[in-house]
C-alpha cells in the first residue's frame, strides 16, 4: 500500500509479518545487532529484506546495509532510500539518485500516542490547536499520531541533504484531511536542492488496516538545457 503514495521511480517494498525463519543478514549486520533482543533482530533483518528486493528491482546490488550517522541506514552509491518498521509493518522505499534527491517514509499504528507528554514534545501550539479540528471533520484517525509520522518523514528526508539534526520543533506540520497530502514548513534554513533553497517539504499519508503511513519524495528538478545566446553571448530569451 506504500507504493500508493510514492512517485513511479520508487521501488517500495512492504511486509506485514516477519518470516518464521529469520532471514539471513550479512556478516556485518549480524555484527550490529549482535546484542539485540529477537523483537529488534527480527524487525532489523525483515525490513533489510524489503530494502535489498527494492534495490534489486532497480538493479542495485546485494549489499549490507547497515546503519550510520543518527542511525540513517547506508545506501549503495547511486541510490536513497529509507526504511520504517513498526508493530505489524515493515517497508523500504528505494529510488535511483538521478531521479530522486530524498526519500522519508514512516509507518505508525493507528491509535492515540502512549504518553500525553509526547505531544507537546513534538507539537508546535499551531499543530496542537488543528488537531482538535482535524478530528471533527474526519474520523477514525490518530491525528496526533499521523502528525508524528509525518514529522518523522520529514527528519528522514531532511537528514540525508543536510546531515544535521532538526527539532520536532523545527517544522511545521499542514494536514490536508482531505487530499491525503500534507506541507512541511521549516522554521530553519532549508537544505539546498540543485540550487534551490527548500521552504519545506510535501508529503503524502493514508490510514489503513490500523496503520498510518507517510511519505516525501523529493524529485530531482530536470537539468534545464542552455538556450541560444545572442551575438553579444547574452542568453536569449526563448518563447
Amino acid at each position: 500500500m506504500i507504493e500508493e503514495l510514492l512517485p513511479p521511480s520508487v521501488a517500495a517494498v512492504e511486509a506485514f509479518a516477519d518470516p518464521a525463519e529469520p532471514p539471513a543478514l550479512f556478516p556485518e549486520e549480524e555484527r550490529h545487532i549482535a546484542r539485540a533482543v529477537d523483537k529488534r533482530r527480527r524487525e532489523f533483518a525483515t525490513v533489510r529484506v524489503c530494502a535489498r528486493a527494492a534495490l534489486e528491482r532497480l538493479g542495485g546490488p546485494r549489499v549490507p546495509l547497515l546503519p550510520g550517522e543518527r542511525g540513517a541506514p547506508g545506501w549503495p552509491d547511486g541510490f536513497v532510500g529509507s526504511m520504517t518498521h513498526c508493530h505489524g509493518y515493515r517497508a523500504a522505499a528505494v529510488a535511483r539518485a538521478g531521479d530522486l534527491v530524498s526519500v522519508g517514509i514512516d509507518a505508525e499504528p493507528n491509535e492515540p500516542l502512549r504518553e500525553r507528554g509526547v505531544l507537546d514534545t513534538i507539537a508546535l501550539p499551531g499543530e496542537r490547536a488543528a488537531l482538535a479540528g482535524l478530528a471533527t471533520r474526519r474520523t477514525g484517525v490518530s491525528w496526533e499520531r499521523l502528525l508524528f509520522s509525518a514529522k518523522e518523514s520529514v527528519y528522514k528526508v531532511w537528514f540525508p541533504l543536510t546531515r544535521r539534526w532538526l527539532d520536532f520543533e523545527e517544522a511545521a506540520i499542514d494536514i490536508d484531511p482531505d487530499a491525503g497530502t500534507f506541507t512541511a514548513r521549516l522554521l530553519v534554513p532549508g537544505p539546498e536542492v540543485d540550487g534551490v533553497r527548500m521552504p519545506g517539504f510535501t508529503g503524502r499519508w493514508l490510514a489503513r488496516d490500523g496503520l498510518l503511513i507517510t511519505t516525501i519524495a523529493v524529485v530531482r528538478r530536470p537539468a534545464v538545457p542552455p538556450g541560444p545566446r545572442d551575438a553579444d553571448g547574452g542568453r536569449r530569451a526563448v518563447a
